[in-house]
């Protein structure tokens, strides 16, 4: 059944829209994106754009999911294709390294800026930005309970996971806040030391 013209051009403008919120909101937060801006950045009527997007917050929910989409496709869909255990575990760790360092966000990772902006903040984006972290953390879990189980790694699972994703999120922080790949080589060369034994 051939597509409603108008129906395609729609998502087609939807998905214009969020990716350009997704950048905006790296650098600025979720609380910088607003429907008019984006309208004029893109040069796009404003009643299409509100059209699309119910309100601000719907404009914020649907950015965390289009991020999200993106973070997978870049960290984790990747990392899958690995052989289970540590060395999925360094893939994972490699592609987050690597998906900050390359700026596929300008602002650097996505969520590690959201997740400032909204963690004392409760309510429906709160939720959203809360799942995605989560879900990223619950992979991170599961891939180093993988590594453990098949002797791979002595450790405790839960408490490995939170130190490699901790290594992410400063090497992450330094490098947007000071500039440089320093930091990036320095959580590297810490996750390659953690993975070792």
């Amino acid at each position: 059944m051939p597509v409603d013209g108008r129906i395609a051009r729609g998502d087609a403008t939807r998905r214009l829209v969020l990716r350009r919120a997704v950048d905006v909101a790296s650098v600025d937060g979720l609380d910088g994106l607003s429907l008019g801006r984006l309208a004029t950045e893109l040069e796009l009527s404003k009643s299409g754009v509100f059209a699309l997007f119910g309100s601000k917050e719907d404009l914020q929910l649907a950015t965390i999911e289009a991020a999200f989409d993106i973070f997978e496709a870049h960290v984790v869909t990747p990392a899958r294709e690995a052989e289970p255990g540590v060395a999925r575990l360094r893939a994972v760790c490699e592609n987050w390294l690597e998906y900050s360092e390359q700026r596929v966000f300008p602002g650097g990772c996505f969520f590690f800026n959201v997740g400032a902006e909204f963690d004392a903040r409760p309510g429906r984006v709160h939720d959203a930005v809360a799942a995605a972290s989560g879900a990223f953390g619950s992979f991170l879990r599961s891939t180093a309970a993988e590594a453990v189980a098949r002797g791979e790694v002595d450790a405790d699972p839960e408490v490995l996971a939170f130190e490699l994703h901790a290594l992410g999120r400063a090497a992450n922080a330094d490098a947007v806040l000071h500039g440089g790949t320093r930091a990036y080589e320095l959580a590297r060369r810490a996750v390659r030391a953690r993975l070792a034994g």
